[in-house]
């Protein structure tokens, strides 16, 4: 959900302020491929059942299942299957979710992060989640920015969810631009995008347990 709405005239001078922040090529090309004005809108009638199907075939190759019926009748992810009456956009962020969640958490109501924005049975998300704070909100930031790059390759529009999730937030300050370039480099590190930005059908094989310990050490 959007924090702060952007006015529309606004638009161009914060893709811009947001650009100028970004010191790392690459992270400026991979920018660019996100911040095309005509895709600032969400797809609709034909364009967006399209979207839909082309998630819906993504889902099947990274092996999820899929369950009929929106998350509002329980959860969006249900350990097993996806519900699948939500828009394209809300499927690619759930797979997103799927690739980044530990193999543990794979197999949890929503992956174990609590229940999402589309969830029903939010106290049943609530009570299963088992990821929190800082680690949570860095998986999230992951699992927005690897969403928004499935839409850029899949050709939907990528700059919706970007500001729909915030990430113009504070631009034409620094902290907005670097968050951005750090989440990709992590990405990047993890193997979840390529060296050039484009997403792959990378998962996090690290266990939680394992990830935990080798902070301590």
């Amino acid at each position: 959900m959007m924090l702060t709405p952007l006015p529309r005239h606004r638009l161009a001078w914060a893709l811009a302020a947001f650009a100028a922040g970004l010191t790392d090529p690459e992270a400026r090309r991979v920018f660019r491929r996100i911040a095309v004005p005509a895709q600032a809108a969400r797809a609709r009638g034909a364009a967006a059942a399209t979207h839909w199907r082309q998630a819906l075939a993504l889902a099947r190759r990274f092996g999820l299942g899929l369950r009929p019926g929106a998350p509002q009748r329980g959860f969006g992810w249900d350990g097993r299957a996806l519900r699948t009456a939500t828009e394209a956009y809300v499927l690619l962020h759930e797979i997103a979710h799927f690739q980044l969640a530990s193999p543990e958490r794979r197999r949890q109501v929503d992956f174990g992060l609590g229940p999402g924005p589309e969830t029903g049975d939010r106290s049943g998300a609530e009570r299963r989640a088992t990821l929190f704070g800082l680690e949570r909100e860095r998986e999230e930031a992951m699992t927005s920015l690897l969403a928004v790059l499935w839409e850029v390759a899949l050709g939907h529009p990528a700059l919706a969810s970007f500001l729909d999730q915030n990430w113009l937030e504070g631009a034409g300050r620094p902290g907005a631009s670097e968050h951005f370039a750090a989440t990709l480099k992590a990405l990047r590190t993890g193997g979840f995008v390529t060296a050039t930005g484009y997403p792959t059908r990378g998962l996090r094989r690290q266990s939680e347990a394992k990830h935990h310990l080798m902070k301590l050490l």
